[in-house]
């Protein structure tokens, strides 16, 4: 006798957002296609499922039409063909290669080292307020060239995006708010490119401004709204995988005392921590015609959500999922951060994140640094572990007690 399916799980009920795993096993279960009436889309949560959403292109990005572009502007994640390849062209060599390394390597170094130093002889540090938050803001505002003393507004204006990114419910003034920061952010932006462009130097803003690929450059426009997605993407996908990283480790002391022991071991440690827990959990994609998948037949023209969360722990595809474990066999770390990727934490494909090498480059300087500074880390016995989000989802907070290096 088969036990009757269970209710399908509500994306937005608080018992979702307190814990979405348990929710995650039933819809990829029982109801792998979902149409979800709040937010008018179908929910897809298994591995093929998504990744096939990821990979093929039947599966547009015309949905971040209304999603993003109201506070990004028009960004790369939107086009597609020609126009795409070209865009993406110009913005990707800052990211990777020599580019990367030879320029902006320091810049990570520094702002990592800064940030360490505040809390290295004190013994305690709570890693997501003192560290994470602040890490990749402040190298991304650094990497640009822009002013030390306008980070407390960058922190500002990227909270207020990522809550807009994330306001599945339509809170209206959450809505206002992240309208509001494009204007400001423009007003900021706009102006500093301009004088740039006349005043060149040797930072991200710079090259931005100068990069041409077959006669095609950038637009004052183009790079306020790569900039304003760089802040969003890069800020809150680096800033939750280094909390999530080091509270995974420390959940499993004999992985962290490996990791301690053998620094090669991060790439293995952050492709882990990115299957087990994603800083992203659902990307939502938009079919250009009827496409079947698991579960029935997605129409074209709606919204997909795929639940990237449910399908990095889908048992289907993975060897026991629910256990976090970076010596794992069916999680290569070699293609973890390419487009060939087996995780689906930074999306495949042509759509694969640009900044997934400079977020592998901050989580290798940062976790060296805070291994170095906390040898014998432990998380504060007390502690209630609980993550936050459910667009993107984090550690509230990772408190860590440590004997001072």
């Amino acid at each position: 006798m088969t036990a009757p399916p269970s209710e399908a799980p509500d994306i937005l009920s608080p018992e979702f957002h307190a814990c979405p795993y348990p929710s995650y096993q039933i819809l990829r279960d029982e109801y792998p296609l979902l149409w979800h009436e709040p937010t008018q889309s179908y929910i897809i949560s298994r591995y093929d499922d998504v990744k096939r959403a990821f990979r093929e292109p039947v599966f547009t990005t015309q949905n971040y039409d209304w999603q993003l572009e109201p506070v990004h502007g028009r960004t790369i994640l939107q086009l597609d063909g020609r126009e795409h390849a070209v865009r993406r062209a110009l913005v990707a060599p800052a990211f990777r290669g020599s580019e990367l390394q030879q320029k902006f390597l320091p810049v990570i170094e520094r702002n990592s080292r800064a940030l360490v130093d505040e809390f290295r002889g004190t013994g305690r540090v709570d890693l997501v307020s003192q560290y994470a938050t602040r890490f990749p803001i402040n190298v991304i505002a650094d990497m640009l060239g822009l002013p030390e003393e306008d980070r407390v507004r960058f922190r500002g204006w990227y909270t207020s995006i990522i809550a807009f990114l994330g306001n599945l419910s339509q809170d209206e003034e959450v809505a206002a708010a992240g309208l509001r920061t494009r204007e400001e952010f423009a007003e900021y932006m706009i102006p500093m490119i301009q004088h740039r462009r006349e005043n060149l130097g040797d930072d991200l803003l710079s090259t931005l401004c100068t990069a041409e690929i077959d006669g095609t450059r950038m637009s004052d426009e183009d790079i306020k709204a790569f900039c304003s997605l760089l802040l969003a993407a890069g800020g809150e996908t680096t800033d939750k995988a280094i909390a999530s990283m080091f509270r995974d480790l420390l959940q499993n002391p004999e992985q962290y005392a490996a990791v301690q022991r053998d620094r090669e071991l991060i790439p293995q440690a952050f492709a882990e921590s990115l299957r087990f827990s994603p800083p992203v959990h659902m990307i939502m994609r938009q079919p250009a015609e009827d496409v079947e998948l698991s579960g029935g037949v997605v129409p074209a023209g709606s919204t997909l959500t795929c639940l990237i969360g449910a399908a990095n722990r889908d048992d289907r595809h993975y060897t026991e999922p629910e256990s976090f474990n970076i010596f794992r066999e069916d999680l290569p770390a070699r293609t973890a951060f390419t487009a060939a990727a087996d995780h689906l934490a930074f999306a495949l494909g042509r759509h694969f994140c640009v900044g997934a090498l400079l977020a592998k480059t901050e989580i290798d300087v940062g976790i060296n640094h805070l291994l170095d500074a906390m040898p014998n880390a432990e998380l504060e016995p007390d502690h209630e572990p609980a993550d936050h989000g459910v667009f993107t989802r984090g550690p509230v907070s990772v408190p860590v007690r440590f004997t001072p290096a």
